[in-house]
């Protein structure tokens, strides 16, 4: 059983232990009057170690799979609902790319100052040169709130999915792409 600390919290955290890019994430939403509720645990890897998560915060986290092309020069940023199956092939039709692969750690690094385990639409933030194309699957808009790591696997935060489509992506600067799942 995983580690949680069972309170919801709706204020940002003291900065004493928590990573810089994390921080950055809490005053993004607080500048830009996104309320959240924000829940603390151990590490989690994947989206299958998130189910717990999922019923404290009432919502289901979403699988942020950072792809690229089969030449290694498009990169992108696919948010899906976690229940939903990853095949490459129509998404890359839709997007009219080539095969689609797992991006290199030291790429989703570099570009979007993530670790593996911790990919979140919040790592465009340092995406400023829009190395990564943002996909979404267009089932996330048809549910109430959005769930996310602040950069750290270690946290996730809910807000409205409104908020996510209409002040913070917006606020990130990348165009979405949606595609069907």
């Amino acid at each position: 059983m995983m580690r949680i600390d069972p309170t919801l919290y709706t204020t940002i955290p003291s900065p004493e232990g928590r990573l810089e890019k994390e921080m950055a994430i809490y005053s993004i939403l607080e500048q830009l009057g996104i309320p959240f509720e924000r829940l603390d645990h151990e590490a989690v890897a994947t989206i299958e170690d998130c189910g717990e998560i999922d019923q404290y915060l009432g919502i289901t986290i979403y699988k942020n799979l950072f792809l690229c092309n089969s030449k290694k020069d498009h990169y992108y940023l696919l948010v899906m609902p976690g229940d939903k199956t990853f095949k490459s092939s129509p998404i890359a039709q839709q997007i009219g790319s080539t095969r689609l692969s797992f991006g290199a750690p030291e790429i989703l690094e570099d570009y979007l100052n993530l670790t593996p385990g911790s990919v979140s639409i919040t790592g465009l933030l340092y995406d400023q040169e829009q190395r990564v194309q943002l996909l979404i699957d267009e089932a996330i808009l048809e549910t109430e709130y959005f769930g996310f790591h602040p950069c750290i696997n270690t946290t996730s935060l809910k807000i409205k999915t409104s908020d996510l489509i209409e002040r913070l992506i917006p606020y990130l600067n990348h165009p979405i792409t949606y595609v069907t799942i």
